[in-house]
């Protein structure tokens, strides 16, 4: 158990954004932000996009503000979009959800994640998750108190041994997050992987949080929600967002699905962290999930034209670079330029070259941390003019460098 004195430190902890003094510092988020404030650097280490969704759907939002929707919504979100989130479900899955009680609105998936982990784990309860992580994975771990185990994912292919999946499970084993795409490696998990996570679950009796917001943004392969596998829907909480796959990241609209005990657990929390939110944006996100198969297609290939302008401009400045299968993210090694530690050149690329991105080590536990520490990530959801000309300034990398 950790021996901090309040839960926030555990939380901030979870994050990796605690000092072993146990106070709050600077985080390399925000540190490379400033250096590409200072320096007018593209910034490639935020990840969220640089435009908006489509138009259509803001009209329906902002309507929605001058209309008469600016009170709270239901605890569980409005009938439309809970009916919409069950029929995309059934439309791209065939997955049978009902709508008034295994699905519940949240505010983003952010809180979708930490409502389901503090529904469910207990002091001292183990959840395992893959490793680079996202932060928010363990920051509600340690809020809840419970302990958070990992599995590496290990460059080029980004997937697990098994082996040593099999072999972090145990009686403690409370709950699997996963997050399918993956950020911030962008690899993708398949049909074999899947099923031995949910044998794996059904053999230690543990539920599964499936982080799915990047469900729509994948490169040349197939998204397959672990829900429909056979024994994992009545021990899984899938989760998703319009953020990421609209472009609306601002709006935090998020829900979790899954069968009803689970559902009303994930409620119950989650009624006490923000009740409702986003009433006026409710019913434009109803609208979005019903677009037409192409509007998802056709955005996951921009997406994915983007990632590989990015890829061009990483591997001309020398990089090694690991393509995505999906999600906004470009993992690179800087290896081949003579650094063995990613950190020390994410400190000087802002100057150097007007670039920005963040060291992979962020998102990893002190050994897995030491793992990928000469590993980067890009984001390449932006617009196509800013990477061509971020590729331009990263070719020049290895000059300005003198290497």
């Amino acid at each position: 158990m950790s021996s901090y004195e309040f839960p926030w430190q555990r939380t901030a902890a979870g994050a990796n954004l605690l000092s072993d003094q146990g106070d709050l510092g600077v985080t390399i988020f925000e540190e490379i932000t400033a250096l590409a404030l200072q320096h007018d650097a593209i910034n490639l280490g935020q990840g969220f996009p640089d435009t908006d969704g489509p138009q259509m759907f803001k009209d329906i939002a902002a309507a929605g503000v001058t209309g008469r929707l600016n009170q709270y919504a239901p605890g569980s979100g409005i009938f439309p979009l809970r009916k919409a989130i069950a029929q995309h479900q059934e439309r791209f899955y065939g997955l049978d959800v009902d709508p008034e009680s295994e699905v519940v609105v949240t505010t983003g998936a952010t809180e979708a994640i930490a409502a389901a982990i503090l529904a469910f784990v207990n002091v001292g309860d183990e959840v395992l998750s893959f490793e680079p992580f996202y932060d928010s994975y363990g920051a509600a771990i340690g809020l809840s108190g419970g302990v958070h185990k990992t599995v590496a994912l290990n460059a080029p292919d980004f997937q697990p041994n098994i082996t040593e999946l099999r072999g972090a499970f145990n009686e403690r084993t409370r709950m699997v997050v996963l997050n399918n795409p993956h950020n911030p490696t962008g690899t993708t998990f398949g049909k074999e992987l899947l099923a031995e996570i949910v044998t794996l679950a059904k053999r230690h009796d543990c539920l599964i949080v499936s982080d799915e917001v990047y469900e729509h943004l994948t490169f040349g392969v197939d998204h397959i929600p672990i829900a429909c596998l056979p024994g994992a829907w009545e021990r899984t909480i899938t989760i998703s967002s319009v953020g990421k796959t609209f472009s609306f990241t601002g709006w935090k609209v998020g829900w979790a699905t899954g069968p009803a005990n689970l559902i009303a657990a994930v409620r119950t929390v989650k009624q006490f962290l923000s009740y409702s939110s986003g009433t006026a944006f409710q019913p434009a996100v109803a609208q979005t999930l019903g677009s037409e198969a192409r509007f998802f297609t056709d955005f996951a290939r921009d997406l994915g034209e983007r990632s590989e302008v990015l890829a061009g401009g990483l591997e001309a400045s020398g990089m090694r670079v690991y393509r995505p299968q999906g999600a906004y993210f470009i993992v690179a090694d800087v290896a081949p330029l003579g650094f063995d530690n990613a950190l020390d050149l994410a400190r000087q690329m802002p100057e150097t070259v007007g670039v920005a991105g963040i060291p992979l080590s962020v998102f990893c536990h002190e050994e897995g941390a030491r793992r990928t520490r000469t590993l980067m990530r890009f984001a390449f959801c932006k617009k196509p003019e800013l990477l061509i000309e971020a590729s331009r300034r990263l070719s020049t990398l290895t000059s300005k460098l003198g290497r």
